[in-house]
């Protein structure tokens, strides 16, 4: 029986069975296995067949960017509309065949942008290029699922599933639990929460699958199983994701309006160039950038040549920007902008940036 065939075969068992108290335990651990098989299934082969074309792309620019949805949906139209690169359009389904990127230039940002080929269902199974296509998903820092406003939800659903399968996370924080296999000792099992979806029980049996007897676990927020399952595999990705809905030219208002008000989403049209400015400036707060400018003493700042960060950065991290050794250099800062109470402020090498502030390096 090969793992394909165990996978479906725990679904069928897992949508047979009753969501009770009764069933929990056995729910856990057929999720358990469930994990256990579709991480085997992502493993690459050991024989290695004949060499393809290249897929992966190398990571450029200030951020990375994937647009990932089903064949014709308009991606490349997309791309070709935001890019000044062309990638090749047409009516019918799998146009674009391998990963094509882009480069978006916003607010002085290059933000490198992937063209993937369309996704099918079963593409986790490995359907359709479906694996690489995910494997290339995993390393962007934000995914713009694009999707077919005249279809509803039934893209946005099954493209959920299929990238939840392979261990992407989408808009989802990270399980506040701690988790340390040990030597020896049992399970050390403690919770700061009341929990209402697992219990010390449940955890036991999970790990065991996993084949975990000597384990530190303490749970800071009330999680489920697959939560927990999440924190033992330790390669799942979280990641922001921007649900797009191309051809809204083609429905209802009200279906926009709809549309247009669900968490995560925004409305556009490829064919008559509808809301894009808006789309990029919902993927400027999702990618988490600021733009710096950097002063010399007695001279006007540098506007035309902006340092590109992310939200949060400190001087240090502008420092190494700049030059790896300038830190150990580094006596203070002058900054000018949003991030200091009085402008200019002299500050450390601990003090947070904010987008668009003026800063002034000063050396020893």
């Amino acid at each position: 029986m090969g793992i394909l065939e165990k996978i479906a075969e725990i679904e069928r068992e897992i949508s047979r069975t009753q969501k009770n108290k009764a069933t929990e335990y056995h729910l856990g651990l057929l999720k358990a296995k469930l994990a256990k098989y579709r991480a085997q299934l992502l493993e690459p082969s050991k024989s290695s067949g004949a060499k393809g074309e290249g897929f992966d792309v190398m990571k450029s620019g200030d951020a990375r960017v994937a647009l990932i949805g089903f064949p014709s949906v308009g991606k490349s139209t997309f791309l070709s509309l935001m890019t000044s690169t062309e990638s090749e359009a047409a009516s019918y389904e799998f146009t674009t065949l391998t990963c094509i990127p882009g480069v978006i230039e916003y607010k002085g940002a290059n933000i490198q942008l992937l063209d993937l080929p369309g996704i099918i269902e079963g593409a986790a199974q490995g359907k359709g290029r479906g694996r690489q296509v995910i494997a290339v998903a995993r390393t962007a820092d934000v995914v713009i699922m694009m999707l077919d406003a005249t279809k509803g939800d039934v893209q946005r659903e099954l493209l959920v599933k299929e990238l939840e399968s392979v261990g992407i996370r989408l808009n989802c924080p990270k399980p506040n639990i701690y988790f340390k296999p040990k030597k020896g000792g049992g399970l050390s099992y403690n919770s700061t929460v009341p929990l209402t979806h697992c219990s010390e029980k449940l955890v036991q049996l999970i790990l065991h699958e996993y084949k975990i007897f000597n384990a530190e676990v303490l749970f800071r927020e009330d999680s489920t199983p697959d939560e927990f399952i999440d924190v033992i595999v330790g390669n799942r990705v979280y990641m922001p994701c921007l649900y797009v809905y191309n051809k809204v030219d083609q429905i209802s208002i009200e279906e926009v309006d709809r549309l247009a008000h669900r968490a995560n989403s925004v409305v556009i049209s490829c064919g008559m160039k509808l809301n894009l400015d808006f789309l990029l400036e919902q993927l400027w707060e999702y990618l988490a950038l600021i733009c710096l400018y950097t002063k010399k003493r007695g001279e006007r700042p540098d506007f035309s040549d902006p340092i590109i960060m992310r939200r949060g950065a400190s001087v240090e991290h502008v420092c190494h920007r700049i030059h790896r050794t300038l830190a150990s250099q580094f006596k203070y800062a002058l900054v000018w902008g949003t991030s200091t109470k009085y402008s200019p402020q002299r500050v450390g090498l601990t003090h947070i940036m904010e987008h668009e502030d003026v800063i002034q390096i000063v050396k020893k």
